[in-house]
């Protein structure tokens, strides 16, 4: 039982950090793409979007792009782009940013990096609240069973 109160904030801590392992290195490859300066006339493939939650849970949708473009060196990347605008229909052309040695990590989106670094810094504090909240329960759970003899 005592094993429960370490294991489940232990899996919720290692999810989290998952969470913004992923969250640094999309920052990371798309203040790459920008700084590199290459940029690419794309076409826009499809458009589609995905749904998750229902039930009792919000409803959430995202948009995704499939882009098409050639890079300086003659290669056609393919890549898809989640949370682009939604007036970029299928078969408009588009800017897109890349880095030389990773076409394929593309980006649509116009330069912001004061925006990307707004929201990389609001994901990190949030998840960084979530494992402080894991380890002071688990802190807390610690004492109680200390004090109860186990």
């Amino acid at each position: 039982m005592e094993a429960l109160f370490y294991l489940a904030p232990l899996l919720i801590i290692a999810l989290v950090v998952f969470g913004a392992t992923a969250v640094i290195r999309r920052a990371r490859q798309v203040g790459s793409a920008w700084n590199s300066g290459l940029t690419a006339e794309a076409r826009c493939l499809r458009t589609y979007t995905t749904s998750s939650g229902g039930g009792d849970t919000m409803v959430s949708t995202t948009l995704h792009h499939v882009y098409e473009f050639t890079t300086r060196e003659g290669r056609t990347v393919r890549f898809e782009e989640e949370n682009g605008p939604g007036t970029t229909l299928e078969g408009d052309i588009v800017t897109v940013h890349y880095a030389p040695e990773h076409p394929e990590r593309a980006t649509a989106h116009a330069p912001a990096r004061g925006q990307l670094a707004a929201v990389t810094g609001c994901s990190l504090v949030f998840f960084g609240v979530i494992i402080a909240f894991c380890i002071v329960f688990m802190v807390v759970a610690h004492q109680m069973f200390d004090s109860m003899g186990f």
